[in-house]
């Protein structure tokens, strides 16, 4: 193998874009399975608060997810083998400073969205908060210029 076809350094940037991508796909997931799993916090799923995730998937990820979709991984059977702390406590390492305050910013949203704040949905929050280890002013949407 020659030094001069670059070899090693051409499979780090494809690596990268492919490990770019791959962080990008994780990050939609948890936001999609942290806002689906909210409305069934209370048991309580409100038609507004399906609404809510639907628009705020698509405002913040460009991702049209209808209703049903959104029902279907609100119940997912990926919650039967483990927790989504479980789930949160993992994927939080590959998430950035700004991944974890949009993820923690669209959840008040769809908690706010029927208007009623339940002591369900307010443990809920503080449970994904702490899995994602968010500190204080990631969850109070501050970030340092």
């Amino acid at each position: 193998m020659s030094l001069v076809d670059f070899s090693k350094i051409t499979k780090l940037i494809r690596d990268d874009k492919h490990r770019a991508k791959h962080k990008q796909e994780l990050f939609q997931e948890v936001m999609l399975m942290v806002l689906a799993r909210v409305t069934r916090a209370d048991s309580n799923v409100e038609t507004v608060e399906l609404e809510t995730v639907q628009k705020v998937l698509k405002e913040e990820l460009g991702q049209d997810i209808s209703v049903a979709e959104i029902r279907t991984a609100s119940s997912s059977e990926i919650f039967e083998t483990q927790s989504l702390e479980s789930y949160l406590s993992t994927a939080t390492r590959k998430l950035d400073e700004r991944e974890r305050m949009l993820i923690l910013a669209s959840l008040k949203k769809v908690i706010r969205s029927d208007e009623i704040i339940r002591s369900f949905e307010l443990d809920f929050f503080d449970r994904v908060a702490l899995a994602l280890l968010a500190t204080p002013s990631e969850i109070a949407g501050l970030v340092a210029d």
